[in-house]
């Protein structure tokens, strides 16, 4: 019996026979144990045939109970009465009434963005209660947002999610899948699937240079800033926490702005000047940041700052006394002495006239 079947529906049964006649032939049925789903119906037809039916009383689920029996009893109208009894068994036929379930509504899953391309990301279970080919699963992506269905496969059969590709956690943190069940009669139930990308130490940090000044005059003032730059991680938490730092250098030094940004600025030297072209016209500063991951990542770039010349030197002449002879008739315009003087300066600073 399909377990379709409307209350009222009824199924012919063969009648029993007794060799009796008249009141001592077989005048009633009746089922035991008796139960909810089934009663017993007989008498005679019209033309004076005779009938026996079971009814169905209320609707059966072969989910519920897929199977049952009873005894069906024949008793005649003696005294006493005699009976004849046999077996009805029941096997209640699936339809496809039950849509697949799965186990959650939502899942959420964590994967690291360097999880090789075929790992697997989530097996996902949905169960249906019919059976055969009603029970039948079959997994399949309902809807991908983004390009979250380039990234992931689903195997058909066994609900099991795989990366198709390596995931980038810079590009996208999260994926949301959406995934569909599907029964061989044609009903499904759909779920959501969150994929979180934890983040792997894999960018070093950038240094992106805002401002800077160069040549830088010579007299520049102490605190006098040169460049502005800032510093960035495009990873998260500790993997793009960066400090930065200013190798081996007396003449300038590094300090916070705001936030990532950083000012490179002269420093205030007590015994010697700031910056001094005569003695060094160029720096090459190499600025590096690193970052809090493990390994620890770094990146760096190198300033080269020309030191623009200050006319802070005066002439110098070779020797501070010249002693020369002239005889007295010496001729007027003849060469007496030809002096030298030198600037440390340069271009027009160490232009030097005589007077």
């Amino acid at each position: 019996i399909p377990e379709t079947g409307d209350p009222g529906s009824r199924f012919p049964l063969e009648g029993a026979l007794d060799l009796d006649i008249g009141s001592n032939s077989v005048q009633a049925y009746s089922i035991s144990p008796e139960n909810e789903f089934f009663t017993v119906s007989y008498g005679s037809r019209s033309n004076g045939d005779k009938y026996v039916q079971l009814v169905l009383e209320k609707p059966l689920d072969r989910e519920e109970q897929a199977e049952m029996d009873f005894s069906l009893i024949a008793v005649d109208g003696g005294s006493p009465p005699r009976s004849g009894t046999t077996q009805i068994y029941i096997v209640v036929l699936d339809v496809n009434d039950n849509a697949p379930v799965f186990t959650q509504d939502r899942y959420t899953v964590q994967v690291l963005e360097n999880a090789p391309e075929g790992s697997v990301v989530l097996t996902l279970l949905a169960t249906d209660e019919d059976a055969g080919v009603n029970g039948d699963i079959t997994y399949s992506f309902s809807q991908a947002v983004g390009q979250s269905d380039s990234a992931f496969e689903i195997d058909s059969t066994s609900g099991e999610i795989k990366l198709t590709k390596t995931l980038d956690f810079e590009a996208a943190r999260t994926h949301e899948l959406s995934v569909r069940a599907r029964d061989g009669g044609g009903l499904s139930a759909i779920c959501k699937v969150l994929v979180e990308v934890l983040d792997v130490n894999d960018n070093a940090p950038e240094l992106v240079v805002s401002s800077f000044s160069s040549p830088l005059p010579e007299n520049s003032a102490p605190g006098t800033v040169v460049a502005l730059f800032t510093v960035r991680d495009r990873d998260a938490g500790a993997n793009g926490k960066v400090s930065c730092a200013l190798e081996d250098q007396l003449f300038f030094s590094l300090r916070p702005a705001y936030k990532n940004y950083y000012e490179l600025v002269t420093v205030k030297l007590i015994l010697v000047k700031s910056l001094d072209r005569e003695k060094q016209a160029v720096h090459n500063l190499i600025l590096t940041a690193t970052d809090g991951g493990s390994p620890v990542k770094s990146g760096s770039t190198t300033m080269q700052i020309v030191v623009l010349d200050g006319n802070d030197n005066a002439p110098e002449f070779t020797q501070s006394m010249y002693k020369v002879t002239v005889r007295e008739d010496v001729a007027v315009g003849s060469r007496v002495l030809q002096v030298t003087a030198t600037d440390r300066d340069e271009g027009p600073n160490a232009e030097v006239k005589y007077s």
